[in-house]
């Protein structure tokens, strides 16, 4: 099950956004407009050196 990458809840897959071409899941639309307003604070990029 995906985690809401906003609050971290684990969540279904009914309310969702595509960023950099990956699908993201959220809890609630609260959440998914955070992530809209700024997705680079909840995604991690191997360019920022904080992923693999």
């Amino acid at each position: 099950m995906p985690y809401d990458p906003v609050c971290g809840k684990k969540v279904d897959t009914s309310i969702k956004e595509e960023y950099d071409g990956r699908e993201y899941f959220f809890c609630s639309e609260e959440c998914r407009q955070e992530f809209i307003k700024n997705p680079g604070k909840y995604v991690i990029t191997k360019q920022d050196g904080r992923g693999c």
